[in-house]
């Protein structure tokens, strides 16, 4: 994704928004902390450094690990979907905590960094400004995969919970037409309803949007193995392809993987660097193993969710870390790695 190629929104958008982040990544080239541990910046240096040099931020060769080649990083096939996309970037970045006008601003902050695959959640109400920033980015629409999510988990009963879903998926296109997007590559529910018949309700309300052709998938988020039965089990139902799940170093119960797969469902973690990063029980192991590979304590953190099986999304704020944060697919954790890490507790 060089300058030659990057739309000149984006480059505009750099120059004004981005100056301070630029001048610091001019840092990146220094050696690691003496201490040995790679830390966020140090990692960028390392890995990831010419990144912004692939971005035209700052000087240097090109380096095929920063800005992956395919943009949005490993891609992975989804189970059931019929959507025309080459795969479910494993990196997405989740607009969960921003008001319009930050998301429109991280929006294209990540599409320079190569990110293409979006969580756009009705719960943090900044749709619109992520729409606006999409048409503005002038990246086709065929490279990005965005998500919307549906929030009806307080109507009981299914006739309730299907009218107040279908009322989140019409809010969920008129708030994306603001960017000229007409069609979601998939819609999500945020949450569960309170019994099997609401669950069921909102499922009925899902596949009416797909079968009216304004999204291709369907997805759920904290979805239990007896919530998603109360789905699978309806008649010529359509699969959910993805359980978005609080699954990380920090939290990883038995089962939470496996139950998913064995429905044909990707987990993808939501907040996938909580409690971990700063935890100081964790922080020497996670330096340890990434000083062998360059990386920093995140970027082993994220890297372990990939290689248990599930995709992630983060919620980086500034470009240093959305950079690094999809800088995890050119390295291979050890089997005995994976294991010290998965025996960490909180």
């Amino acid at each position: 994704l060089g300058l030659s190629r990057m739309p000149r929104s984006i480059l505009l958008f750099l120059a004004v928004f981005c100056t301070p982040a630029v001048d610091s990544l001019s840092a990146l080239t220094t050696s690691p902390t003496n201490s040995g541990e790679v830390d966020r910046r140090s990692a960028l240096s390392i890995g990831t450094a010419s990144a912004a040099a692939s971005l035209g931020l700052v000087g240097g060769t090109k380096c095929a690990s920063a800005v992956p080649q395919v943009a949005g990083g490993l891609r992975v096939p989804l189970s059931g979907n019929t959507g025309p996309k080459n795969g479910f970037p494993l990196a997405s970045f989740g607009l969960q905590i921003y008001d319009d006008s930050t998301a429109y601003k991280l929006t294209l902050v990540a599409l320079a960094a190569g990110y293409r695959n979006f969580f756009a959640s009705v719960l943090a109400g900044n749709q619109r400004g992520f729409a606006k920033a999409i048409k503005a980015s002038g990246i086709p629409r065929d490279e990005i995969y965005i998500c919307g999510t549906v929030l009806s988990n307080r109507a009981k009963g299914e006739v309730a919970a299907f009218k107040k879903t279908k009322r989140g998926c019409d809010e969920n296109l008129e708030a994306m037409a603001v960017g000229d997007i007409g069609k979601l590559d998939m819609i999500m529910l945020d949450y569960p309803g309170p019994d099997v018949e609401s669950i069921r309700g909102q499922w009925r309300a899902f596949e009416e949007m797909r079968a009216e052709g304004t999204v291709d998938s369907l997805a759920v988020s904290n979805f239990s193995p007896g919530q998603l039965d109360a789905i699978l089990t309806m008649p010529d139902v359509t699969k959910p392809t993805v359980n978005q799940l609080p699954f990380s170093l920090a939290y990883h119960p038995p089962g939470m993987i496996e139950y998913n797969q064995e429905r044909g469902i990707l987990v993808q973690s939501w907040s996938p660097l909580s409690r971990v990063v700063t935890n100081p029980s964790f922080r020497p192991l996670l330096a340890s193993i990434g000083s062998s590979y360059g990386k920093s304590a995140a970027q082993v953190g994220l890297r372990w969710i990939v290689q248990n099986g599930a995709a992630f999304t983060t919620q980086s704020k500034t470009q240093e870390h959305f950079i690094e944060d999809i800088d995890v697919f050119d390295f291979e954790l050890t089997q005995e790695e994976m294991d010290r890490l998965s025996r960490l507790t909180v």
